[in-house]
């Protein structure tokens, strides 16, 4: 295993930190704001909108320069974003700078998936790609805690201060030991598009997004779903996010070495269905289920990426980079999608709908799989 694959999953841990730290601290931002919990919710839904959108297009866009060299551009942008939330005093500039941050952010989790495949043996490419969620799911299990933590302690805007330094960290790390990575052709975006003309390609990335919207319809607000259905608050609610976390990295892993030694298929219909199992069972808010169903929900959450990912580069060898980064995109799209919706469930109905909603998206994704893993 390439030693740079732990550098690429600790700037997916960064951006990873950030995309999900609002979702853990939603009742203070709208506090400070003066918005409704639904609206500060938006915040991670363009965050996610922006990301999708900005993941195949800057990809494409910098395929001519160094790796490097868009690496550190990319965090330098990053950690601009995360200045400007510091010091934002409206709704409008913390938008401002989640569209930003989204941006950057995007490009770094494509080529962190990329640059994975590129510099690992096939027989680690499961691992290595699962090792890079671990870095997103890492942001879970030690950031999101962290976040709230501090959020509660000094506010919310503290986290952000914490992920800027994270970054001065990460970019004087990729300038000393990144190295240089050979380039490849990219597609152009049409081409890029058309590749999903290929009902299977379509249909795997379809999974992704059903998977993501189901699971966020939920997760996206689960801080006022527990302090309604649990009364949780404060210490309570970092626990949630601890345990919950653990679990997350520790399935990012686990799926990534299931996907290399039982299958794609196993280990993507089984995932699936155990997810929405999970929510089925959260939804009856029983406190004595919650604390083991939320250990399997976290084990899951993240989980379907590695194995839909070697699914794609099985499809697609010849255009690996780009499904990636299209999967990326569809991953964001369905974060975007499942936190919009439930942002009109909590501000319209009640948040203990979100998790039966959630269930109908999972159905979807279960029924996309199979066909995406229909043989030729």
């Amino acid at each position: 295993m390439d030693k740079r694959v732990y550098l690429l999953m600790a700037i997916a841990f960064g951006v990873g930190m950030v995309e999900l730290i609002i979702g853990g601290i939603l009742d203070l931002v709208a506090l400070d704001l003066h918005i409704t919990e639904g609206r500060a919710g938006l915040l991670i839904t363009f965050f996610a909108l922006t990301f999708a959108i900005s993941g195949p297009i800057l990809l494409y866009f910098t395929r001519n320069f160094d790796r490097k060299t868009v690496t550190l551009f990319a965090l330098f942008i990053f950690f601009i974003a995360n200045l400007i939330v510091i010091f934002s005093s409206s709704y409008s500039m913390v938008l401002f700078s989640r569209i930003l941050s989204a941006a950057s952010g995007s490009l770094l989790i494509v080529l962190c998936l990329t640059l994975a495949s590129h510099i690992s043996l096939p027989k680690y490419r499961g691992r290595a790609i699962g090792l890079v969620v671990m870095g997103i799911s890492g942001s879970v299990v030690l950031g999101l805690p962290i976040g709230v933590s501090l959020g509660h302690a000094f506010g919310w805007r503290s986290p952000f201060i914490l992920v800027a330094i994270l970054t001065i960290v990460l970019a004087i790390s990729v300038l000393i030991f990144f190295g240089n990575v050979p380039l490849k052709e990219t597609l152009t975006l049409r081409e890029q598009v058309e590749t999903l003309k290929n009902k299977r390609i379509l249909f795997g990335h379809l999974t992704t997004f059903f998977f993501l919207a189901g699971h966020f319809t939920l997760y996206g607000y689960l801080t006022p779903f527990v302090q309604e259905t649990y009364g949780f608050a404060g210490t309570l609610i970092t626990i949630v996010y601890f345990v919950y976390g653990l679990a997350a990295v520790a399935g990012g892993g686990l799926a990534g070495f299931t996907a290399d030694h039982f299958g794609v298929r196993q280990t993507l219909l089984t995932t699936i269905i155990l997810l929405g199992v999970s929510l089925l069972i959260i939804s009856y808010q029983s406190l004595v289920i919650f604390w083991p169903i939320l250990v399997l929900w976290g084990i899951l959450s993240w989980a379907i990426t590695p194995p839909v990912q070697t699914h794609l580069i099985n499809l697609a060898k010849e255009t690996a980079d780009i499904q990636q980064s299209l999967n990326n995109a569809a991953l964001h799209l369905g974060i975007a999608f499942g936190t919009f919706v439930g942002s009109i469930i909590i501000d319209n109905f009640s948040v203990v709908i979100n998790p039966f909603i959630g269930i109908i998206f999972v159905g979807l994704s279960f029924f996309s799989a199979r066909y995406s893993l229909q043989p030729k």
